[in-house]
């Protein structure tokens, strides 16, 4: 598909009704009724049922007789009033369905067309890319879950899913661990940095064992004064100490049968960690000032940002207890090594925003890539917190770089490296920066039959990363840092160039 007179029809499910859809049919609207094949094998492939729509009518019919539908697929560069219709029509019918635009880049010598959908909708440009696709569909269906989850409980579970998004291979890995586990009544121990997602992780766990309709009871251990912490944990008779005006429950009392989350587990004080791993080993405890004993219904998923292993061998952690917590430990990846993926959180989390506060904010591509450079200290949350501020700044606008808070924009008279919006070369870089020839390479003169580009510089990146392989032993991280290149992006462009590495190099890496 390269433009929008490449259009979308369908060969089976083409007319309206028809019974009702499933959770994973799919309306498609496009004037047009040529076939494009392309698009259907995806779909087909994809395992998802299909309904057409070519005119606003038919499209409001498919809707009221199709109710539970996953999405609404605009094929096609509608023009503006259109758009408005189109918006009229499916905030009316299906206000809770995220409708995926297939929007096709403008040629050269064409006007480039307004979108005015809401900023929320999920826009994919054409040609169509399967992963790309894959990717917006994941994200339509994680929506519906949300909104499916609304209606069961009268509230919308935020907790759930924020920061998991992306498709990066480290965030991949964490939902399947989340999968394997989350089932079982294992004790988790999740590491990461501040800001990564470890109480959301913790969520996800609990929202997938079979102790989800019991509560999730979390609480921060380095927040809460040492001589308080056993009455929180616990909880006491009433006269146990001075102020125990009454008895009260503890947090293992109140996550009976569902999920105590123990946070910064590694600011725990060693007199309380001994109370902990007995109640571990024995299933029971005490409330403070008691001696009834109480069956520990429990599971622990602990947390910290504290290497508990250095903790150990320096004797401020027991490593009794370290082993009872870490019967699977998962670790979560920083923003910074999974920076592919900020452009769905940023998504993400302003879907999450609008709902929230009705408001949300749109980043240009020299934004996104701005923002890409960033080393993100303070992981999601600090990304999270940003959002919130521009959009307050620039309500429903769109930021372009030069709007960012300063820390976030990175020298843009330098070359960006590994960048995910921006060419290979631009031409603000060319009159901007030197770049001096690489060894084995003539910088050529463009003749007047002119040059191909393309062709040259994949030249010269071959010819790089060969250098690179060969000055580290073939060890690829080590490359990646000679190059300044995330790992997975040399990965990537070895493979596209057919690069190999030693047996050797594989063995280190």
């Amino acid at each position: 598909m390269d433009s929008t007179r490449e259009q979308i029809s369908f060969s089976k499910n083409t007319e309206a009704g028809g019974g009702e859809a499933t959770q994973d049919c799919i309306v498609v609207y496009d004037p047009d009724r040529e076939h494009s094949d392309s698009l259907e094998a995806v779909l087909r492939f994809l395992g998802h049922d299909l309904l057409a729509a070519f005119d606003l009518e038919q499209l409001a019919q498919q809707l009221m007789q199709n109710p539970g539908l996953l999405t609404v697929i605009i094929a096609g560069n509608q023009p503006p009033i259109q758009q408005q219709r189109i918006i009229q029509v499916l905030s009316s019918e299906v206000p809770d369905v995220l409708p995926v635009v297939l929007y096709a880049p403008p040629a050269e010598d064409e006007q480039p067309l307004v979108l005015k959908y809401p900023p929320n909708w999920v826009v994919v440009k054409l040609p169509l890319a399967h992963a790309e696709f894959s990717a917006a569909l994941q994200r339509v269906r994680m929506h519906s879950e949300q909104h499916r989850q609304q209606d069961r409980t009268g509230r919308r579970p935020t907790h759930l899913f924020r920061s998991l998004i992306g498709r990066s291979p480290a965030i991949q890995r964490i939902r399947r661990e989340i999968e394997q586990v989350g089932p079982t009544d294992a004790n988790v121990l999740i590491l990461g940095e501040s800001g990564t997602g470890k109480e959301v992780v913790a969520r996800n766990l609990h929202y997938h064992s079979k102790r989800r309709e019991k509560a999730f009871v979390p609480i921060n251990c380095g927040a809460i004064p040492r001589d308080l912490l056993e009455s929180e944990l616990f909880g006491h008779e009433k006269g146990a100490f001075t102020g125990a005006l009454t008895a009260r429950e503890g947090r293992f009392s109140m996550a009976a049968g569902g999920t105590l989350f123990l946070d910064e587990i590694g600011e725990m004080p060693m007199d309380m960690q001994v109370k902990l791993l007995r109640v571990l080993e024995e299933r029971v405890f005490e409330r403070v000032g008691g001696n009834k004993r109480i069956k520990a219904d429990v599971r622990i998923v602990a947390a910290t940002n504290c290497d508990l292993e250095q903790m150990v061998s320096e004797g401020t952690f027991r490593e009794d207890l370290f082993y009872r917590l870490e019967v699977f430990p998962i670790n979560l990846p920083s923003l910074r090594d999974r920076i592919e993926d900020l452009p769905l959180l940023i998504s993400q989390l302003n879907e999450r925003l609008e709902y929230e506060k009705q408001c949300s904010v749109g980043f240009s591509p020299n934004a996104i890539s701005a923002l890409s450079h960033y080393h993100w200290p303070g992981n999601v949350r600090e990304l999270a917190n940003l959002i919130e501020r521009l959009a307050i700044q620039y309500p429903n606008g769109l930021v372009q770089a030069q709007d960012l808070p300063g820390k976030y924009r990175p020298n843009m008279s330098g070359r960006a490296k590994d960048d995910l919006q921006l060419e290979f070369f631009s031409e603000q870089e060319s009159q901007s920066q030197a770049v001096a020839p690489q060894a084995g390479f003539q910088m050529p003169q463009i003749s007047p039959d002119g040059l191909d580009m393309k062709s040259y510089v994949s030249e010269i990146e071959m010819n790089l990363i060969s250098q690179a392989l060969e000055e580290t032993g073939g060890v690829v991280a080590h490359a990646a840092k000679l190059l300044g290149l995330r790992r997975t992006t040399l990965t990537e462009k070895m493979r596209k160039y057919g690069l190999q590495r030693s047996q050797s190099a594989q063995a280190k890496d």
